[in-house]
């Protein structure tokens, strides 16, 4: 506050003393009292009754009754630096307390904000090890499907050769199946022939057999034939002999 401004209030605690005036000043003093009050939230404490008590000891050695009018503007001009000093006093009192709970406030903010920034970081390197994680597991993932597809296009022309060799073989067995049906019916008309063939050369057998037999016996015939005549021919020539000889010997 400048000397200006302290010369005009000092001037107005020495006003005349007018009642309407003073008790108007008073009722403002009273408001703003109970403004300040209401504002700063807060109750009067033991020292302030205290004070309270000497002010209104001092209003009681300060009575106007029977003052001259200096006198009752000095007693006027006293009470008003009283109110106000208390009114500054309570405001005093109220930006302390404010401040206290201002700075017990920005204290508690700054350990949460510590807190919170300490929770942070380790959020952070939290994040950071699922990031490194899920890159590495991103990394698998793309090499899982790298080898996934070409696992699949190797499949796949796996499959068209082993399609394209099945195929083959089926071809190749149908052409044999083919080829065996012909064979067997083949086999079966020539195994029909053979036996047909057979069958008639056991008949040309029993024949030729018949014939054999046949000549067998015309064979012995004949040679039974034969032994007869030439034994028939030597008994005769025997006796031929015998007849030849007899003559000589006599």
């Amino acid at each position: 506050m400048d000397w200006e401004g302290m010369k005009k209030k000092g001037a107005s605690w020495f006003k005349p003393a007018d009642n309407s005036q003073n008790s108007s000043y008073e009722n403002d003093i009273e408001q703003q009292e109970v403004k300040t009050k209401i504002v700063d939230g807060e109750q009067i404490t033991n020292e302030n009754k205290h004070e309270q008590a000497n002010t209104q000891n001092d209003n009681y050695l300060f009575s106007k009754d029977n003052q001259d009018k200096v006198v009752l503007d000095i007693i006027v001009s006293l009470e008003n630096m009283i109110k106000e000093r208390q009114l500054i006093l309570y405001r005093s009192k109220g930006l302390e307390d404010q401040l206290h709970t201002a700075t017990e406030t920005i204290s508690r903010m700054k350990q949460e904000l510590m807190k919170k920034d300490q929770l942070l970081q380790e959020n952070s390197k939290e994040i950071s090890k699922l990031e490194n994680l899920l890159t590495s597991k991103q990394m698998s993932y793309d090499q899982l499907l790298e080898d996934y597809k070409d696992f699949q296009n190797k499949s796949n022309i796996e499959y068209e050769r082993i399609s394209n060799q099945l195929e083959t073989e089926i071809n190749k067995y149908n052409k044999f199946s083919e080829e065996f049906t012909s064979f067997q019916h083949q086999n079966i008309l020539k195994t029909n022939e053979l036996e047909e063939t057979i069958r008639s050369l056991k008949v040309e057998n029993q024949q030729y057999a018949q014939q054999y037999q046949q000549i067998l016996d015309e064979k012995s015939q004949l040679i039974q034939t034969i032994n007869d005549f030439t034994a028939r021919m030597s008994f005769s020539f025997s006796q031929k002999q015998s007849a030849v000889g007899s003559p000589d010997s006599k």
